[in-house]
């Protein structure tokens, strides 16, 4: 179910998608470029998702793979998928994906969780490892959902330090501190 209040899940749904029309469809202007108050049926433009869904499921437009699921995105993912900015790509990769998934290429369902696991140990390691002057580059290749988690565990390890380094380890319970009544 789609939560349509969550301000990422609007901005995933305004990525652009390549859409080739089903049908010819009448009293419709894509761009100011185009003169004809018509789109001409295989004609390809590229939609905000939202609109490109809607098209497809009213069988008016068929979706095409964006570029940032493209074949060489997912070489790159293979080959070091640490490495790779997804951000410039998309930045909500994976929520993006997980919608275009079912409508276009059921392949990138697979990619999803395989970049994913890969980059979550690496963000979880800088997170906890890296310095801040070396670590003021990396958050710069990380997608929307990435940064969340990134900056979660830059958040934990911090008060981990911080309780480790300061104050008795264990406290006692205010309610060990009462004497109890003697029993009559």
């Amino acid at each position: 179910m789609e939560n349509y209040n969550e301000i990422d899940d609007i901005l995933a749904e305004e990525e652009f998608v390549p859409v080739v029309f089903q049908k010819a469809i009448n009293g419709v202007k894509i761009d100011e470029s185009t003169e004809k108050g018509y789109i001409e049926q295989g004609s390809k433009t590229e939609l905000p998702f939202w609109l490109a869904r809607e098209l497809h499921m009213r069988q008016a437009a068929s979706i095409s793979v964006p570029a940032c699921f493209n074949q060489k995105t997912r070489l790159e993912i293979q080959a070091d998928a640490a490495c790779v900015d997804l951000r410039s790509r998309c930045p909500y990769f994976y929520e993006f994906g997980s919608k275009l998934a079912p409508l276009c290429d059921k392949t990138i369902g697979l990619l999803l969780p395989y970049a994913f696991r890969i980059r979550y140990k690496e963000i979880l390691h800088k997170a906890h490892t890296i310095a801040f002057a070396a670590a003021s580059k990396f958050p710069t290749l990380l997608t929307t959902e990435e940064t969340s988690l990134y900056e979660a565990a830059q958040s934990s390890m911090a008060a981990f330090k911080k309780w480790r380094a300061g104050g008795p380890r264990l406290q006692r319970a205010s309610i060990l501190g009462r004497k109890r009544k003697p029993a009559e």
